[in-house]
């Protein structure tokens, strides 16, 4: 349905996935950040569902607060690692990722300090996965995935040519890469 216009059926089959990861977060008793932040994910689909140049700030605003759940939950959960190769790894994830939102800036537009915003707090919640203790690993590769679901996203909303309809591969690769790496957040915390 990536191609179909917007309607209730494309609006409950986008936010069904992630319904589902909110309400087994809440019954599996996971922390409530945790539940908050695939809360506000849930909010962010359902705006994403909707025609973009209506309702894509709401979704990027509700999809930012997200990622500040993420980050408080995982700066808090057992101590940060400190030695270099983990700050190198860090150092590595936010150059990349400012090298990206560089590369994006020219096609932006009006929208370049929301995205520059939305960039950094995903950035952090980024560092913060990789600043996790060990046996935090599924955390770790569910939170890479979901940068790499929103690198997809913003290069189909900001670099595909005006006009053309969404691409089947990216979209697909995309949503996997973006449900997958929340539920393996999920998984994650509630294996610990």
């Amino acid at each position: 349905m990536s191609r179909a216009p917007p309607s209730p059926a494309k609006l409950l089959l986008k936010v069904s996935g992630m319904l589902v990861l909110t309400g087994l977060a809440a019954a599996a008793g996971a922390p409530w950040l945790l539940v908050a932040g695939l809360a506000a994910s849930t909010l962010g689909d359902a705006f994403l569902a909707g025609r973009p140049e209506r309702w894509l700030i709401p979704g990027m605003a509700a999809f930012f607060t997200a990622h500040v759940f993420y980050v408080v939950l995982f700066w808090t959960s057992g101590q940060v690692s400190g030695d270099a190769l983990n700050y190198a790894a860090r150092a590595v994830l936010v150059l990349a990722g400012a090298g990206y939102l560089a590369w994006l800036s020219p096609s932006l537009g009006a929208m370049r300090w929301p995205v520059f915003a939305y960039g950094a707090v995903i950035l952090m919640m980024g560092a913060a996965a990789i600043a996790l203790p060990p046996g935090f690993g599924l955390v770790l590769i569910g939170a890479l995935m979901f940068i790499a679901s929103d690198a997809i996203l913003a290069n189909e909303l900001f670099r595909r040519p005006a006009g053309e309809p969404a691409r089947f591969w990216p979209s697909i690769t995309l949503w996997n890469l973006y449900f997958f790496g929340q539920a393996a957040i999920l998984l994650g915390f509630l294996t610990k």
